[in-house]
């Protein structure tokens, strides 16, 4: 469907499994999820992505992202979509970063204008879900219409392909 767009954030690199692990990904949990929702939905794919490169220690970069949060520190971003004027439904998906949305994130959404149109938000975490991440994006998106998130544990993305396919295919019928 031509006007769909699925926007996420995600982080690769060193993350928490389960059990305290540390564990390397080449991709990030909730672009794992990104691309599911997009093969299900058609649509285009959009990664935002900042300038600079955070940390590839995890607990380093956990307080790199605290202090953005504390400054309230908006990363520059690489690029923006090219034309989201003809997009009706935009998937959005972000982790959570201290109990709520990423900072590239906020800085993505002050950037773009999504009034009017469906966003049906999706969170990766290992357990926390979206924190206070919706009541940012329903602050930030007060023009648009902001469906229920949908929370997955992200060390159980790549197991449960079938079932995000199946919640996207739905969150547009």
């Amino acid at each position: 469907m031509a006007n769909i767009i699925t926007i996420y954030f995600s982080m690769k690199g060193e993350t928490i499994a389960p059990g305290m692990k540390l564990v390397n990904l080449d991709k990030g949990h909730t672009a794992q999820a990104a691309e599911f929702i997009q093969e299900a939905v058609g649509g285009e794919l959009f990664e935002i992505e900042t300038v600079k490169t955070y940390n590839p220690d995890h607990f380093a970069m956990i307080q790199e992202a605290k202090e953005e949060i504390e400054k309230n520190e908006m990363p520059e971003l690489k690029r923006l979509p090219e034309n989201l004027e003809g997009k009706s439904v935009v998937f959005l998906g972000f982790p959570n970063w201290w109990n709520q949305l990423p900072m590239p994130v906020i800085s993505f959404l002050n950037k773009v204008d999504l009034s009017g149109k469906k966003i049906i938000p999706f969170n990766t975490s290992e357990g926390s879900g979206a924190g206070k991440g919706m009541n940012q994006l329903k602050k930030i998106c007060n023009k648009s219409e902001i469906a229920t998130v949908s929370e997955w544990k992200g060390s159980a993305v790549d197991a449960s392909e079938d079932k995000i396919k199946d919640w996207a295919r739905n969150q547009i019928k």
